[in-house]
């Protein structure tokens, strides 16, 4: 018989339920890039963010002292953990706060880098997007909150500089950048037949059958245009990113909490809003399937399959980690965390068409299709002003510009940028205060097209 839960219990359900909400979506925050997502920005418009150097994690006093104070302390279940200023220190310490699965770097010596810094780039001058004020390199770094950032020239290091929680010794969360490395080794086991991308992902895990990812192809789920009923907008408390947020946290459930527990039992529940294949909408929850479809064909997750096809083959200096769900699962989408020199190697490998020292790690044909791009009509739609003419596909943005540079992107900064032409590489880890990649985009792009078109003429 059923019967009705007093009005008071659920008061209290939907109270635990929103406390957690808030927790987990300070993290989820820090792994979306939609246009005018939600943002760790301070409490009053009225007033601007602190600057770089005045939010500043060591001059905030984040952490420090044996115990710290405790108006210093932040902790994973604290609701704002992940806000401004206090992200300024959690984007570097994601593992002291949650679980987390290694990525080894393996036992052989690193790979050097070899460096030659260019003390001119600093004074480097670009006209930010929609500006008529110039700017120079060294002040776009501030105006971005960066933490660190590596300039490679045909794989010499020619400009290096840390800041805020992070050095040269750290870690730091990519956010979205991993939803790229996610892509890389599914266009990696595209090209080597492995994963056919043709196939419907039904077909490759029943479990996905009945959901919204069934009759949908891996291509699609590549390119992200599925057609998928979730809305990651976190102003609507009936958005079903809080379900998602939800299932993936590895927090004990609020009392009479019956939902998904874990990634893989979320995505089963997701249903089909419109049609696949004729729309981009960028949805951290493809590269979650496409996370269980690499598991699938290969029986290794994303952080085995990374550690082993790449991460101890670069020479990489650092282990890297992913956070994980209660079942253990890496988040695909979302939950990488490395050293920065590590992730220029990474983009240093796409730049040599997948090749260090002769021998093949990733296959050129799949680099050749992420270059390539997706459809421009189909990314048009959705909406992203700031970025004309640019497609999607291997869950790398293209920007189809001159030079073919392109690029992971993360929100708060995070950014693996590859121009081809000029034979540069730029990593960049970042805390800046609004997630949106909207907020930097109009310094960071036009920033990095000028550093590379300068150092052409350094040749």
């Amino acid at each position: 018989m059923h019967v009705q839960r007093p009005r008071i219990a659920l008061s209290r359900l939907r109270a635990a339920l929103a406390s957690s909400h808030a927790r987990l979506a300070a993290m989820l925050v820090a792994v979306l890039a939609l246009p005018g997502a939600a943002t760790a920005a301070p409490a009053s418009s009225a007033s601007p963010p602190l600057s770089a150097e005045a939010s500043d994690p060591k001059l905030l006093g984040w952490m420090q002292g044996a115990p710290p104070p405790e108006d210093k302390r932040i902790r994973y279940t604290d609701d704002d953990y992940f806000s401004f200023p206090k992200l300024r220190w959690t984007a570097c310490h994601f593992r002291q706060l949650m679980p987390t699965v290694g990525v080894s770097r393996g036992t052989a010596a690193a790979r050097a880098l070899p460096r030659r810094l260019d003390a001119a780039i600093d004074a480097l001058s670009f006209t930010p997007t929609g500006s008529s004020t110039g700017m120079t390199w060294a002040q776009s770094l501030s105006a971005n909150y960066t933490d660190g950032i590596v300039v490679l020239h045909d794989g010499v290091v020619v400009y290096e500089r840390y800041s805020g929680c992070l050095d040269e010794q750290g870690q730091h969360g990519a956010m979205s950048v991993t939803k790229s490395i996610t892509g890389l080794l599914g266009e990696m086991l595209v090209a080597e037949g492995v994963i056919d991308e043709t196939q419907r992902v039904g077909a490759i895990i029943p479990e996905l059958q009945g959901s919204a990812f069934g009759d949908a192809t891996v291509k699609q789920i590549l390119e992200m245009t599925t057609a998928l009923r979730y809305s990651e907008d976190y102003a609507d408390p009936n958005a079903e990113v809080w379900k998602y947020s939800a299932a993936g946290s590895t927090l004990p459930p609020p009392v009479g909490y019956t939902g998904p527990r874990s990634y893989y039992e979320y995505l089963q529940t997701v249903q089909k809003h419109g049609r696949h294949g004729e729309a981009f909408g960028y949805k951290t929850i493809n590269t979650d399937a496409l996370g269980w479809i690499i598991a699938r064909r290969t029986g290794q997750s994303v952080a085995q399959l990374l550690q082993s096809r790449i991460w101890q083959r670069i020479g990489a200096e650092q282990d890297a980690y992913y956070t994980v769900d209660s079942t253990g699962t890496p988040f695909a989408g979302g939950g990488f965390n490395a050293g920065l020199r590590d992730l220029a190697r990474v983009g240093q490998l796409l730049l040599d068409e997948g090749k260090l020292d002769g021998q093949t790690i990733v296959p050129a044909a799949a680099i050749a299709r992420i270059r390539a791009g997706g459809s421009k009509p189909a990314f048009a739609k959705a909406g992203y002003t700031q970025l004309p003419g640019w497609s999607y596909r291997g869950m790398w943005w293209i920007s189809h510009n001159d030079h073919g540079a392109y690029m992971a992107r993360g929100v708060h900064g995070q950014t693996l940028y590859i121009d081809p032409t000029a034979r540069v590489v730029i990593a960049r880890f970042g805390s800046h205060p609004v997630a949106g990649n909207s907020a930097n985009d109009p310094t960071t792009l036009p920033a990095f097209d000028a550093l590379a078109r300068y150092l052409m003429t350094q040749r």
